[in-house]
């Protein structure tokens, strides 16, 4: 793996946040116009971002930062994998960097192929250093808003996990909307069950009110709402 001194030196000082501190956003540039990278970084590290370069997407490939809150600005063209290449492999391993796509040579078809994929932008080199800056805050914030889901379906997933075979059966029925009553008719249980069982439920969800605990359904996987009846 090749990394620049100056990126290694960026680089290290990113990587040890305090334990209070969540880890701040690091931007990684990929390219393998050594004069452009360092440009890129140069800019991005002019606006107060942490910033990491590399000469290719196998050099990302085996440094340990794909993981970090942060964005991608990719050259589409390169030696070896291209951008839409890496594009499309963090697509198949579940992991929706946000992308910057950068290129002297690019067309209408490959920006609508990156664009469907989820990319954030596809700008044309050369680019102005506002519009650069304006697409890797974009970046930046869309990875912040996927973190955020996704850590409160974790968070309600754990939860959910908590919950009795019963419990679970009394969540999926309260979240189709059905009254105690009801609940109780399906399940062949008395309404003072019903009661107990989803007082038990909101308590383990941690809400305070049926919308909210509706909401948290929501957020779980379809294999966890999909209820079998419990024995």
């Amino acid at each position: 793996m090749r990394v620049e001194p100056s990126s290694q030196r960026r680089l290290a000082a990113a990587s040890a946040p305090r334990a209070s501190e969540p880890e701040p956003p690091l931007v990684i540039v990929v390219d393998d116009d050594m004069a452009v990278r360092e440009a890129l970084l140069e800019l991005i590290f002019s606006a107060g971002l942490q910033a990491v370069g590399f000469a290719s997407t196998r050099d990302l490939l085996e440094a340990e930062v794909l993981d970090r809150p942060g964005c991608l600005v990719l050259d589409v063209r390169m030696p070896g994998a291209s951008g839409l290449d890496l594009q499309q492999q963090l697509t198949r391993s579940s992991n929706p960097k946000p992308i910057i796509f950068l290129t002297g040579h690019g067309d209408i078809p490959m920006t609508v192929q990156a664009m469907k994929a989820g990319a954030v932008d596809f700008l044309t080199k050369p680019v102005r250093d506002q519009t650069l800056l304006d697409a890797v805050l974009a970046g930046i914030a869309v990875d912040a808003v996927r973190r955020s889901e996704a850590a409160i379906v974790k968070r309600n997933v754990e939860r959910a996990e908590t919950l009795t075979p019963r419990e679970r059966e009394v969540l999926h029925q309260v979240a189709r909307g059905r009254l105690n009553k009801q609940i109780a008719f399906a399940l062949g249980i008395t309404e003072v069950t019903v009661k107990l069982h989803r007082g038990n439920v909101m308590r383990k969800m941690e809400v305070a009110s049926i919308g909210e605990l509706i909401r948290a359904w929501e957020t779980l996987p379809a294999s966890m709402r999909d209820i079998e009846p419990a024995r």
